[in-house]
């Protein structure tokens, strides 16, 4: 009865779950370095699934309209931000650029939290991260009006197999939920 999202990398493994794991997967996802990939977003489309496309560290937010003119007929499709790349294993996040796919793109707009604290290759061989500014980026995007929120946790973050430098503590999570809620519905936005 959970409902679960996984990333597809080529047209092949969306027609596989089609055919033999359909009822497996709710949410199509394509990885943000897929993004502008045409023939995977129109396989991930004819899946008949909610498609959740992670908009590349690479792209500008009016660059989102390029992605969004390939899903015609989709069921839904969601936008999920991680942050902009700029080099020196940082990502940063525009809400400027935010608040313009709000206001412009008529589909959700998902602010994947823990990835934008993500350190691409910080650690040398593998990602850091900075999990201690996941609220803040989380608070920040709920203030401007996002409210569909991507955030990773564990339990024991520093022994996850991956992303554990930028995941929530399990037993933070629900303050930081109750935190956004707040915040949204003081900006006067209401969850459906």
């Amino acid at each position: 009865g959970i409902k679960t999202l996984t990333d597809f990398h080529n047209e092949d493994q969306i027609v596989d779950m089609m055919f033999h794991h359909n009822d497996a997967v709710d949410v199509v996802q394509i990885p943000a370095f897929l993004c502008r990939q045409t023939d995977l977003i129109r396989q991930a489309v004819s899946s008949d699934k909610i498609v959740n496309i992670k908009k590349g560290q690479f792209l500008a937010p009016w660059d989102v309209a390029g992605i969004l003119s390939k899903t015609k007929g989709a069921k839904e499709v969601w936008i999920t931000e991680r942050g902009t790349s700029f080099g020196y294993n940082t990502l940063v996040v525009d809400f400027t650029g935010m608040q313009y796919m709000l206001d412009n793109y008529d589909c959700p707009i998902v602010m994947d939290c823990t990835h934008a604290v993500q350190k691409p290759g910080g650690n040398g061989n593998s990602s850091g991260g900075n999990r201690e500014y996941v609220p803040t980026i989380a608070k920040a995007a709920a203030a401007i009006g996002v409210t569909n929120f991507f955030l990773e946790t564990h339990a024991e973050p520093e022994r996850a197999p991956s992303d554990g430098p930028n995941m929530v503590r399990l037993e933070e999570m629900e303050e930081l939920i109750d935190t956004l809620v707040n915040i949204t519905s003081a900006a006067g936005i209401y969850y459906e």
